[in-house]
């Protein structure tokens, strides 16, 4: 019976990981199916070439400033966490 369980927890876990791998699978293409969309989209817009390239040029200033604001913030939260986990492991010693 103990071997039965660990058989079947073997293929649970593959069964797991498998579905995690295609679902990662599937949130990328969706993800390069909206990027590609959008950049169509502005392409294809009825505007003149300059404005779409400044919209473009603008879309992709926001797109850094909002990664860099969000490494700051992770950044940050992360040198918290280090400190109270410091803190944690100076109690105990």
């Amino acid at each position: 019976m103990c071997v039965n369980f660990k058989v079947r927890l073997f293929i649970f876990h593959s069964l797991k990981i498998t579905t995690m791998a295609k679902t990662s699978e599937i949130l990328v293409a969706f993800g390069a199916g909206l990027a590609i969309g959008g950049l169509l989209g502005i392409l294809f817009a009825p505007e003149k070439g300059s404005e779409t390239r400044e919209k473009i040029v603008d879309s992709g200033k926001k797109m850094v400033d909002k990664l860099k604001h969000n490494l700051k913030v992770g950044k940050e939260k992360m040198e918290e966490h280090m400190s109270k986990a410091n803190d944690k492991v100076e109690e105990f010693t």
